[in-house]
């Protein structure tokens, strides 16, 4: 989905599926904001060229929240297509004055991307741990180390992470040991804290463990939540009271996804 100044850019469909857009504009400057459902990138060259070309826009934000490709940030082998760095060729070569980006997957899209500019995330975490968490026994946790070194200074609460098992020829995640802040008592709350979540099995293992050890209620926020959380075992588990995300891909509605304003 695409917006111009906060207003929705309609994308109609020729039979061939191929898109018509009709767009105007009444302002010199303007913020164009591309929330991520697929690959849309050639709309979005078409709409960057439009309002350059036929309104003379001398200032163009990009606002990204979500960036495309993140995950593919390094190959190991020549077959391995380094999608991630040929997709910022692509934003690079659109020129925009800025290009605002949340949360970034991986710090390689930082490098890659031209005139970016990172959407900070800690303080929407901070007021949704006040708000959640009120006793000493509560906890932060994150799922990885990487995930605690990105966070924990951040939000500054006591904090556990986790340190996967893995089945390197599968991929599958076979268990979690937990690291720092064990809860003496039952009946503590958890909110565990990432930036992306595809079927959520992480935090599946991650939830199982804590219900084990004693926690009561169990939040989970991730910036990045993907539809296909709708598909894992996690939100079928009953395991969670809520999952938090922010409006940069989820584009579902689910009664324990809450999306927050950012």
């Amino acid at each position: 989905m695409f917006t111009i100044n906060d207003i929705p850019v309609t994308v109609e469909r020729f039979p061939d599926e191929t898109p018509r857009l009709i767009i105007s504009v009444d302002s010199p400057e303007v913020m164009l904001e591309w929330i991520y459902e697929k690959d849309e990138e050639m709309i979005l060259y078409f709409i960057a060229r439009h309002l350059r070309e036929k309104y003379g826009i001398k200032k163009l934000t990009l606002k990204m929240p979500y960036i495309p490709h993140a995950r593919m940030d390094r190959v190991k082998e020549r077959p391995e297509v380094f999608t991630l760095k040929y997709f910022c060729d692509f934003i690079n070569s659109l020129a925009f004055d800025k290009v605002m980006v949340r949360d970034p997957h991986s710090y390689v899209s930082l490098g890659l991307l031209n005139n970016v500019e990172p959407e900070p995330v800690d303080g929407i975490i901070r007021k949704l741990a006040d708000r959640l968490l009120d006793t000493e026994q509560d906890i932060i946790f994150f799922p990885d180390e990487g995930s605690c070194k990105r966070y924990a200074e951040k939000i500054a609460f006591p904090c556990a992470f986790g340190i996967k098992t893995r089945d390197w020829s599968t991929g599958r995640i076979l268990g979690l040991t937990f690291q720092g802040k064990q809860p003496e008592k039952s009946g503590f709350k958890v909110l565990m804290i990432d930036d992306i979540s595809s079927f959520g099995g992480t935090f599946y293992h991650a939830a199982t463990k804590w219900k084990d050890l004693g926690a009561g209620q169990i939040y989970l926020y991730v910036t990045h939540c993907e539809n296909t959380i709708l598909k894992g075992e996690l939100i079928k588990s009953g395991l969670l009271d809520k999952i938090y995300t922010t409006h940069s891909i989820f584009t579902e509605v689910h009664p324990l996804i809450e999306v927050l304003e950012f």
